[in-house]
């Protein structure tokens, strides 16, 4: 079961998701991804391009280590995996 944890930004797209325990049961990111869309949709897609990739301003950290494959979102997770999803923030 991974465990997600988002930033604090991703809250106002998603606010049902604050202070919610937050475990997905998945074998890769992409399955991370879909779990998320099914407790909070529009996730999916909001990460994600229309061809599954991981958009540019999304980074996601699987055991601090940040994802491989932003295309397929193959990278390995393990039970007990703590995932961190990201966006990258701009501006100045």
């Amino acid at each position: 079961m991974a465990r997600v944890e988002l930033t604090r930004h991703l809250f106002s797209f998603f606010p049902d998701l604050e202070g919610r325990e937050l475990v997905i049961e998945a074998a890769t990111v992409a399955e991370v991804v879909e779990g998320m869309e099914a407790i909070a949709p529009g996730f999916a897609f909001y990460v994600c391009d229309e061809l599954g990739r991981l958009r540019r301003h999304v980074n996601v950290f699987v055991d601090e280590e940040r994802v491989e494959d932003r295309r397929a979102l193959s990278d390995r997770v393990g039970p007990d995996t703590r995932v961190l999803i990201m966006q990258a923030l701009s501006g100045g």
